[in-house]
């Protein structure tokens, strides 16, 4: 069997425009009935898919795309919001809407959580996966233009990872300083087990001008995050 995701790449290509510093935004507000009802009818036939049986690459793809559209459906459901830590949908003191189960994939109910840490973290124990899927906040890696396929994933995946790296949001360097996005503070075991060990990471995807910088610098500083709405106007 194969997975059609056309309608999730026609509702990105219709919603998602790039800021003047590297963001891709979404247009919550703009986004008609018509199309919210097209995002909640290709949730549900990802829903409906037997995941399983497709190859290791398929899987993957589908995951990220279906942790994504959620998402995103997950903030229509309660746009306006200025942040996606304002929908509380998992108890009365959890933060955000992370640990609600609202997906149902082969019998089995599902959070936002179970997709990205029980089933893409540990499946794949890739980290190149924390620059694919999106909180819809604005220092998260971007939501990608496209839909992610089998045949697109390593290329997307090393292109998410160049994106976040090179941006002043995933990692910067001033007065010799270093300080990264909090992804790799909260994840840091699936960058590296020491400083060095991230930088290198972080390294790997750097263009030459922050590859030399960070070759100057032994430690990380601090970390940062902005969980603003990853939203265009």
């Amino acid at each position: 069997m194969s997975v059609d995701h056309a309608a999730w790449d026609a509702l990105l290509a219709r919603y998602i425009s790039r800021s003047a510093d590297g963001v891709n935004l979404f247009a919550y507000g703009r986004v008609s009935p018509e199309d919210r009802k097209r995002l909640k009818d290709y949730i549900a036939s990802l829903e409906g898919a037997r995941v399983s049986t497709l190859p290791q690459p398929a899987q993957m793809a589908f995951w990220i795309n279906l942790y994504n559209a959620k998402t995103i459906d997950i903030v229509l459901d309660h746009y306006p919001v200025k942040s996606i830590r304002d929908i509380s949908l998992g108890g009365l003191f959890t933060i955000g809407p992370w640990k609600q189960k609202n997906m149902m994939v082969e019998g089995k109910s599902l959070s936002l959580d179970n997709v990205e840490h029980d089933i893409l973290r540990k499946q794949w124990r890739d980290p190149r996966i924390h620059y694919a899927v999106n909180c819809a906040s604005y220092s998260c890696p971007n939501l990608a233009a496209k839909a992610w396929t089998s045949t697109t994933l390593e290329e997307m995946l090393d292109e998410g990872a160049r994106a976040y790296v090179n941006h002043p949001r995933g990692a910067r360097i001033e007065k010799g300083k270093l300080t990264l996005s909090r992804i790799y503070d909260w994840y840091r075991a699936d960058f590296g087990k020491t400083d060095a060990e991230v930088i290198r990471h972080v390294s790997a995807y750097a263009n030459q001008d922050l590859k030399k910088k960070l070759a100057t610098v032994g430690e990380i500083d601090g970390y940062d995050y902005d969980w603003s709405l990853n939203e265009a106007k």
